[in-house]
């Protein structure tokens, strides 16, 4: 519509900033609002559109960015009274790309404190209400990018991924969320929690609307530690494939510490899994051994090194749990760091051999219900999310759909997983599942 010039880049753009006027205030997914800016975006794609000189299917669209994320000029917080005051003076990579393609950035969305705990309730602008239940947590660490995303406050969202912090969020709020392959999409100019298992991803109401964030935003900068120098792709094109050849593994694993799934959201997941096999062709168990003890020897000291000086000279703008749980990346000793090390690079190297006869991993996303936010002190509650972190350490591109809801109306997300840059895949049997179903077209009432 906006290419056909039937609806303006300003109106959808005053659209969205009367929404978050209107809707923010209970969910508080905003911590900035950047109007001003917004508009001004939003009137020079106009002119441009206007003039012929259209740049694709972000120009004119109005964007969301988790607040751990640079922009040139509008303060970066990450949720934190340590960086409340904080303005960056260049754009992270991926605010760079998404200018270029000519998106409206209407803001900066609230998150975990320094997106290290999975709640997006430890937050020094207060927390993430859920749009479905708004006495509930979001997921975290990108909880008001899905708050918002599920809400209509903005068309899409791009959230950070260290170990759930995209698909967790997602699922609780009943949207979609890719993690892509580890290097994919910068992540220079983002406030790191772990260089080894950050990733940077779209969170979108559709797959399609997904694949094409993703689209405006894959690619590397020169800097990056973990860059891949891939081909730029037009994933939009991915979900027109029909995924009837496609083999599917549902994973089991060896060792998981989620031991206590909720039956109604495990019988939600397994009337999806019965939809999947019907459209492919078919799948069948695997068992993957875990390897989550990497983020206590890898992810931990890394989160720890890059907030060693600021917690010994001002511990007090910390909360307590962020804090906490930071200073347990101090008690690794550098032989275990760099032996963990060792292993994760083992891990991604093999990560290729589990899709020898197999195109997809299937898995559930989260298996609990969302905690209400007056049960959610600690930085990591148990939500049932074990399984999420794995695909952090295997570098694998995951997306989260919804599949479902409880009787008490929580949504429930299923995640495909697939092999390293097998983005395409993944996009085109989430599409295809989400047209077999109708759950994408649910909003929460507000």
């Amino acid at each position: 519509m906006v290419r056909r010039r039937a609806v303006s880049p300003v109106d959808l753009t005053q659209a969205c900033l009367a929404r978050i006027g209107r809707l923010n205030p209970k969910l508080n997914a905003f911590i900035t609002v950047t109007s001003e800016l917004a508009l001004e975006q939003a009137r020079t794609a106009e002119i441009e559109i206007q003039q012929g000189h259209y740049r694709g299917p972000l120009h004119g669209i109005p964007i969301g960015l988790k607040d751990n994320i640079d922009t040139a000029g509008t303060r970066t917080t990450a949720a934190s009274a340590a960086f409340a005051d904080r303005i960056p003076a260049e754009d992270a990579e991926v605010v760079s790309r998404l200018k270029s393609a000519g998106a409206v950035i209407v803001g900066k969305l609230n998150l975990s404190e320094f997106a290290h705990s999975a709640t997006a309730t430890i937050s020094h602008f207060g927390p993430v209400h859920n749009p479905w239940q708004l006495d509930y947590v979001a997921g975290g660490s990108s909880g008001g990018n899905a708050a918002a995303v599920a809400a209509g406050l903005c068309y899409g969202a791009i959230g950070t991924d260290t170990g759930a912090s995209i698909r967790l969020p997602a699922a609780c709020c009943g949207i979609v969320g890719l993690k892509p392959t580890y290097g994919l999409v910068s992540t220079a100019g983002v406030i790191p929690d772990s260089w080894s298992f950050d990733h940077v991803g779209p969170m979108c109401r559709t797959v399609v609307d997904t694949a094409v964030l993703l689209s405006g935003i894959a690619g590397y900068k020169a800097e990056d530690s973990g860059r891949i120098d891939v081909p730029r792709e037009d994933y939009l094109q991915a979900v027109r494939r029909k995924p009837t050849s496609l083999r599917l593994g549902r994973v089991l694993f060896e060792r998981n510490a989620d031991t206590n799934p909720n039956a109604e959201i495990v019988a939600v997941q397994n009337r999806a899994y019965e939809v999947l096999r019907r459209m492919t062709a078919g799948w069948r168990e695997i068992s993957l051994s875990s390897k989550d003890e990497l983020f206590g020897s890898v992810a931990d000291p890394e989160a720890y090194a890059f907030h060693a000086a600021r917690l010994e000279k001002a511990p007090e703008l910390y909360n307590p749990e962020t804090r906490k749980a930071l200073l347990d990346g101090a008690k690794v000793s550098l032989a275990t760091y760099m032996q963990g090390r060792r292993e994760l690079d083992e891990a991604r190297r093999s990560a290729a051999r589990i899709f020898a006869d197999l195109d997809l991993l299937v898995t559930a996303t989260v298996t609990r219900p969302p905690l209400a936010i007056v049960d959610s002190h600690e930085a990591f509650p148990d939500m049932g999310y074990a399984s999420l972190g794995e695909f952090n350490i295997l570098g694998l591109p995951a997306i989260s759909i919804p599949c479902g809801f409880t009787r008490a109306g929580f949504p429930v997300g299923l995640q495909i997983i697939g092999p390293p840059f097998g983005e395409r895949r993944v996009l085109a049997l989430a599409h295809a599942y989400e047209r077999s179903t109708d759950w994408w077209k649910r909003r929460p009432r507000l």
